[in-house]
């Protein structure tokens, strides 16, 4: 069973910024994520900025599970997406 893909306005802005390339990356990514979300992904010890987050090379998406939904909070470049 699929998990549904939600984004929120930050997260949009974020894949926005990126280049083609790690678009495309990043969105074969999420939809292997959709599959098995809690199997694929690291919970965060500090969930200031989310619960969980999911490596994709140099980049990390950073989620909340709320029921079959998987909420897309952040996605950004490792060294960036933990500043506040």
């Amino acid at each position: 069973m699929a998990y549904k893909l939600l984004y929120t306005k930050t997260a949009v802005k974020d894949i926005q910024k990126l280049d083609s390339i790690a678009k495309k990356r990043i969105k074969k990514k999420l939809e292997e994520l959709s599959k098995d979300p809690k199997g694929l992904s690291k919970k965060l010890i500090n969930s200031s900025i989310g619960t969980y987050r999911y490596r994709v090379g140099n980049y990390r998406i950073v989620f909340d599970i709320d029921k079959q939904n998987i909420v897309i909070l952040r996605v950004g470049h490792r060294r960036e997406i933990y500043r506040k």
